[in-house]
């Protein structure tokens, strides 16, 4: 268990040491992840204890949210000036992931089409 612990570890360090040598504006941890993803797929499957360990955290994910909302409750001021800058941002980038959705379930489902030589479902 603590060494599948350590490895998700390792590879979010890898990750973020990844993303500050090559100076790219994404999460560390994203990146960790996809290096993660990549050596489980070379593997061929998931350890057991990794399985368990990940399920454990995705369990208690509702514990890592309590920092950020003590985060929220100590900047109150900061929401109350400016709420309406973030209510905006908020409906702005939901339609742009909406759309973006969209267009892509769009694109999937033509290249998808194109592999099954134009067949339709039913």
């Amino acid at each position: 268990m603590i060494n599948a612990l350590l490895s998700l570890l390792v590879f979010q360090l890898l990750g973020e040491v990844l993303v500050r040598a090559i100076g790219v504006p994404i999460p560390g941890p994203v990146v960790g992840m996809l290096l993660l993803f990549g050596a489980l797929k070379l593997r061929g499957r998931v350890p057991d204890t990794l399985h368990k360990v990940s399920e454990a955290l995705l369990n208690n994910l509702s514990l890592l949210f309590v920092p950020a909302g003590v985060g929220v409750m100590v900047h109150l001021n900061l929401l109350r000036t400016g709420w309406w800058q973030l209510l905006v941002t908020v409906i702005v980038s939901t339609l742009i992931t909406l759309v973006v959705t969209a267009l892509t379930m769009q694109g999937l489902v033509r290249v998808q089409r194109r592999a099954r030589g134009g067949q339709t479902d039913g």
